[in-house]
Formats: structure tokens, C-alpha cells, sequence
């Protein structure tokens, strides 16, 4: 079977899976959001944490319960980290360093999963699920509320700019949406062979005669919320390309369909409630070209080298299991980066200078292809506002989306969002490079001007885009054990989160404050072809103009080597 029919084979699965359930299941968010009733387990913990469900906030209430959520969380996972050798289950492992603790806390708290350390090694089986994988759940249901309340600024008329109730929204994402679907993903696991255990691990006798001590752990509980809250934290070292973790090419898919099913049926969500579908539609329509362009590019890349055939070239297999190939790869490495997860099931840093340049590109797009849980449909909606500004300018009228006018403050708070990502990567990987002597940089490094020295610059700006986006992944030749690595991507990955999370939510107070005015004119159409490729150009436009220096110097560089 050629690389390329199995890669349209898996393409069509995933696709044919994803259009079945995308009716289904963003429907079924959209009337979770908008229901006005609560179940009975909600209204118990309402009661106990003395909430009011009906008590709507306006952004700044709403900003500062998630940021106040959010800080409380932090602690208590960095505190548990620090305790976690006194705990039962601890095992032999003591407390993580406090450098470790805090950059895991702000990294799992933040949906990045960015993993600086062996986790069988360094997480007993008590922080695992306790701690890692409530916020796997609860850093998901964040990002899916913050979009929620979005929309609800097209959609609602407030004179106070009221956008919900953080506490309700995070509640009923975390038991209505993420807890049913995790379990159902994990039996599918399961069955697959993905290992459950709390056991300390076994020993096994290799066919040298060397004595291995194998891991274990309730992976496939916490595999399923990695994967569907696009978090892609790895309960053991290899992620998603350890055989506990994913042991099969069927195991492969389901993962890559949990990790875009809310990301898309979103999409959905959002035509439902603003009461026009074609405006969701127009949305994934742009998802999915983007997705699919970079899907062709890396595989291509990675089938293909200097003109010589993949089946030729066994240096392309380089850092991939065998299970899967290299279509199962490129389809989860363009997947994991479109989206914030993260998870791996290769080694990034063996791809082609061509293919890992598509997936960090991937990532530097603000991931929107098709983005994270939440977090790729409010990315997504900014970057409409911006092309609707531009459009508007073009044809000498006043911008409008969705009925609401986009004035000189809502363009300002969207602008800002697209703008801190960006310097959040610029500056880290320029300080990183510059000051590499005390920053602790020790990737594939060389002679300047080597494809050494070019490609670990290229590992330094993937780290950084990847905290930035709050991704996770990253090209393992780089060594980020330093305090400096530590605190500059724990940073990256506090602002790359609640930056764009703060601006999204005065965007929708602000729109919330307005009177929806009916389409008129000479008003641009947000639904249909010709938005889609204003939009398409528009995310195409703002990355390539922001990064192209950049990779020019590494990724680029490399592959013109």
C-alpha cells in the first residue's frame, strides 16, 4: 500500500467519522450552553460553593473568576507536586523540584502540557489523575467557555455587556461534554489494548538479557481527556507513540478524531446559536482548508526526499513507529499542531526541515486549524473581525459581523489578541538565541551558518510557539532543563493563555453593549466562498508577515540546504 493511498484512506475515515458526528455534537453543545435547566450534581455543587447559576457576569466579573480559577489551580497542583513522596501510591519518588512543579503547574492549568521531565519517573500514580488529569478536564472546559461567551456577545443585547456564568459554563463543559466523552473514548481504548493500572510497573528480561522495569499507570482514562480536551500531556514518556499509550493504527485514529471532534463540531455550536448555520459552515470551511494544506505539504514531505521515495529512503522512518507509518504520523503531527494538543506519536524533531517547518507553521497560524477545545473558535472569530475590518475598509464601509458594528475599541481588543502570541515568541526566541551562553540553549547546535546551527534555532522558535500557543510539543534536541527554560516558557505559556483569554472577553462585553442592526447594503457578506477565502488570506496574511524572518532562519534555511 503506498504512503499516499493510506494516507487518503485514514483522511477519509477521519473526515467521514468527524461529518457523521458534527450535526450530533455541536448541537448537543450548543443546547448544553443554553439550556436553563441544571442537573441534579450541579445544582449540589452550586449549593456547596455558594453560586448562583442565574446570576449572569459581565466580562470583567467573568475574566476575573476564570484568572482567580485559574491561580487557585496552579497552587494546588504545584503544591501537590511538592508533597506528592509523603502521598499514598508516591512510591519511591520524592517531591518534584520546585522549578519542575511550577512550570507543570502552569503548563497542565494552562491546556499546554508541556512536559520538562520522565513523567513514569517523576509523577507518582496519585499526581497523575489527581492532579494532571482533573486539569486535563477542567483547563478544557475553560477554554470551551471563554468561546461560549463570545458568542453570547453577538447574540445578546445587555446594556451591562452580561456574557454568562464562568462557574455555570466550566461546570456544565466539564459533566455534560468532557467527562461522558472521555469515558466513552477510554473503553474504545481499551479495547484496543491502551493499559489501566495503578500498579507500580513489572520487570521484563530483554533478548540481550538486560533487565527493564516497564511502567504502568491508568493511562487510558487519562489518554482519552489528553486527546479530547486537546491537552496532550503523555502519562509515560513516549506520548502517543508509546504502545501502553496507542497500540494500534486503530488506536492511532480514534485519538486523531477525539483531538478534532469538539475543535469542529464547535463550528456548529456557533451557527446554532447566532442562528445561522452558514456562518459555522464558513468557519470550518476555512479550518479544513488550512488543515488539509499543511496535511498535504508534510506528507509529502515526509514521503519524498531530495526527489528520492519514502519506500527508498529508510531515513525518512527516522523517529516513527512502524505501526503507523508515515501517513499515521504526518495525519497526527498535523493534527496535534493545528490544534493545542500536542501529543506526538513520532518524534518531531526527525521530521524533514520541509514537513517540521509545516507543522510549526501550523502552530505560528494561531491554531485554527481547527484550534484547541474553545480556544480555535474564539482565535478563529478574532481573525474574522480583523478580516471583516479589512474587507470594510476596502469597500468604504462601516465593518460589521453578525449585526454588531466593529468601532475603534472592539478592533483594538481583537488586534491586541492576534498581537500577543506573536511577541511572546519573537522576544523569547530572540532573547534564547542572543543570549545563548546563559540561557542554557544546547540544541543541535554548530558552526554558524552549519544545518546544525540552523536547525537549532529552529528548535528554539518551535519551543516558544509552542508555549506560546499553549501546545505542548516540541523537537526533543533541545535541552530546556535550564532555570532560564523553565521560567521564560512558564511565562509564555501564563500570557500566551490569558492575554488573548482577557482581550476575548472585553471583545465580547463590548459587543454584548450593542444593538444588533440588521445587514444592509453594502454590508460584507460573512458566509460563502468569498469570505472563506478572505479569511483563509487574511490568517495566511498576519503569520506569513509576522514570522516569515524568522523562518526564514531556521526552517526555510534548512530545507534549502
Amino acid at each position: 500500500m503506498s504512503p499516499a493511498f493510506a494516507a487518503g484512506l485514514q483522511v477519509a475515515v477521519v473526515f467521514g467519522v468527524l461529518a457523521v458526528a458534527y450535526v450530533p455534537v455541536g448541537d448537543y453543545l450548543a443546547r448544553t450552553y443554553q439550556s436553563h435547566r441544571d442537573l441534579r450534581i450541579e445544582a449540589t455543587l452550586y449549593r456547596i460553593c455558594r453560586i448562583d447559576p442565574r446570576t449572569d457576569q459581565t466580562w470583567s466579573g467573568y475574566a476575573g473568576s476564570v484568572l482567580g480559577f485559574s491561580l487557585a489551580s496552579v497552587l494546588f497542583l504545584y503544591l501537590l507536586q511538592r508533597v506528592q513522596g509523603v502521598l499514598p501510591l508516591g512510591g519511591d519518588l520524592g517531591g518534584v523540584s520546585p522549578s519542575v512543579a511550577f512550570n507543570t503547574a502552569v503548563s497542565f492549568v494552562t491546556n499546554t502540557n508541556w512536559q520538562s521531565y520522565t513523567p513514569e519517573t517523576t509523577m507518582s500514580n496519585v499526581v497523575q489523575p489527581v492532579g494532571l488529569a482533573v486539569q486535563n478536564f477542567v483547563s478544557a472546559a475553560v477554554g470551551m467557555a471563554v468561546a461560549v461567551a463570545l458568542i453570547r456577545g453577538f447574540v445578546r443585547v445587555s446594556r451591562g455587556g452580561a456574557i454568562g456564568n464562568f462557574w455555570v459554563d466550566l461546570t456544565r463543559g466539564s459533566l455534560r461534554v468532557l467527562l461522558p466523552f472521555s469515558f466513552v473514548i477510554a473503553l474504545i481504548l481499551l479495547s484496543q489494548g491502551v493499559i489501566q493500572s495503578f500498579s507500580g510497573g513489572f520487570t521484563s528480561t530483554g533478548l540481550d538479557g538486560t533487565v527493564v522495569t516497564n511502567a504502568l499507570a491508568p493511562v487510558a482514562s487519562q489518554e482519552a481527556i489528553k486527546e479530547l480536551g486537546t491537552n496532550g500531556g503523555g502519562i509515560l514518556a513516549a506520548n502517543s507513540a508509546h504502545p501502553f499509550e496507542n497500540p494500534t493504527p486503530a488506536s492511532n485514529i480514534v485519538e486523531i478524531i477525539a483531538i478534532l471532534l469538539i475543535p469542529v463540531a464547535l463550528t456548529r455550536t456557533f451557527g446554532t446559536m447566532v442562528g445561522d448555520r452558514r456562518q459555522g459552515l464558513t468557519l470550518l470551511a476555512v479550518m479544513g482548508l488550512l488543515w488539509s494544506a499543511l496535511l498535504a505539504v508534510t506528507l509529502a514531505a515526509e514521503s519524498n526526499v531530495r526527489g528520492v521515495a519514502a519506500t527508498a529512503a529508510g531515513a525518512m522512518m527516522e523517529g516513527k513507529e512502524v505501526r503507523f507509518g508515515i501517513p499515521g504520523s504526518a495525519l497526527f503531527a498535523v493534527s496535534t499542531t493545528g490544534t493545542s494538543t500536542g501529543a506526538v506519536n513520532a518524534a518531531h524533531d526527525s521530521l524533514s526541515p520541509l514537513g517540521g517547518g509545516a507543522v510549526l507553521l501550523n502552530m505560528l497560524l494561531g491554531e485554527i486549524a481547527p484550534g484547541g477545545v474553545g480556544t480555535g473558535l474564539y482565535s478563529i472569530l478574532v481573525l474574522a473581525l480583523i478580516a471583516v475590518f479589512v474587507g470594510g475598509l476596502l469597500v468604504g464601509r462601516t465593518p460589521e459581523y453578525l449585526g454588531k458594528k466593529l468601532r475603534r475599541r472592539e478592533i483594538t481588543l481583537a488586534a491586541l489578541s492576534v498581537l500577543a502570541m506573536p511577541t511572546l515568541v519573537l522576544i523569547g526566541t530572540g532573547i534564547t538565541v542572543a543570549l545563548s551562553s546563559t540561557t542554557g540553549f544546547q540544541g543541535n547546535s554548530g558552526d554558524p551558518g552549519t544545518p546544525q546551527s540552523i536547525h537549532g534555532f529552529s528548535e528554539v522558535l518551535y519551543a516558544f510557539a509552542s508555549a506560546a500557543n499553549n501546545n505542548g510539543s516540541a523537537f526533543g534536541g533541545l535541552t530546556v532543563t535550564s532555570d532560564w527554560f523553565q521560567s521564560a516558557l512558564g511565562l509564555c505559556m501564563l500570557f500566551g493563555r490569558f492575554l488573548p483569554i482577557i482581550f476575548v472577553l472585553a471583545l465580547a462585553g463590548s459587543l454584548a453593549t450593542q444593538r444588533t442592526t440588521p445587514p444592509g447594503a453594502g454590508t460584507l457578506p460573512t458566509a460563502g466562498p468569498m469570505f472563506t477565502g478572505l479569511l483563509t488570506g487574511t490568517a495566511v496574511l498576519v503569520a506569513a508577515l509576522t514570522f516569515f524572518p524568522a523562518l526564514a532562519l531556521g526552517p526555510i534555511a534548512e530545507a534549502l540546504q
